[in-house]
């Protein structure tokens, strides 16, 4: 009584197959969710967890502390990017490192200066000597500012490297240094206090779940050079 005939074949087919088929789609819908959940939710964690490193700060050392860009508002240091600074110039007043390497490119078409431009002015402001700042102005993402910050380092000779930025952004910048060769990995975070940070965590999860598709394909490239 259920079949169905299929009027230009003529194959008579159950019409209970299309809820089977139904059923099966959802029940993989619910477990590609499931799976989703479990990804974000330990994302999660790793993020907001990050406590830097090495576990004690106070084991900290390097030729170069390595600020990380974010953005600029009217040519200067957003709120955000003034706690990652005011860390970062903490560091350095503590003898934890000598030098800044600030980075960054352009943040908004026709803006003045780019994120690490606007980073060095605030340093300067702050009592630091432009010699002891270098600058990467063209990067626009975690993985380029490390990446450029590590060819300014062999060009100035330095060896090791304090990477400085907020806690929900060190986890990812930790992972991108090791992939990077960066040895020993140091990153020194700070919390917010003007950031939102239910977005910009949020956000982060995103971010870090892209990183880790383009290290993927990284590591695939190296592998096949």
């Amino acid at each position: 009584m259920n079949d169905i005939v299929n009027a230009k074949t003529g194959v008579r087919s159950s019409g209970r197959a299309r809820p089977r088929r139904l059923r099966i789609l959802l029940r993989f819908a619910a477990g590609l969710f499931i799976l989703l959940a479990i990804w974000c939710g330990l994302l999660y964690y790793k993020i907001v967890s990050f406590d830097g490193v090495p576990a004690d700060a106070n084991q900290i050392r390097a030729d170069a502390g390595i600020v990380l860009g974010a953005s600029l508002r009217n040519d200067e240091p957003s709120p955000g990017l003034r706690e990652r600074l005011d860390h970062a110039l903490a560091l350095y007043r503590n003898g934890v490192f000598d030098h800044f390497i600030v980075t960054g490119g352009f943040d908004k078409k026709g803006a003045k200066l780019s994120e690490a431009e606007g980073m060095r002015d605030y340093l300067i402001k702050n009592g630091v000597s432009p010699d002891a700042i270098a600058l990467d102005p063209k990067s626009y993402s975690t993985y380029e500012n490390l990446r450029n910050a590590q060819q300014i380092m062999g060009e100035q000779g330095w060896r090791t490297a304090v990477i400085v930025t907020h806690r929900y952004h060190g986890a990812r910048a930790a992972d991108i240094a090791k992939l990077l060769g960066y040895a020993p990995v140091q990153v020194s975070v700070t919390d917010s206090k003007v950031m939102n940070m239910a977005y910009h965590e949020a956000r982060e999860i995103l971010a870090f779940t892209k990183w880790k598709a383009d290290k993927l394909r990284l590591s695939l490239a190296v592998q096949h050079s």
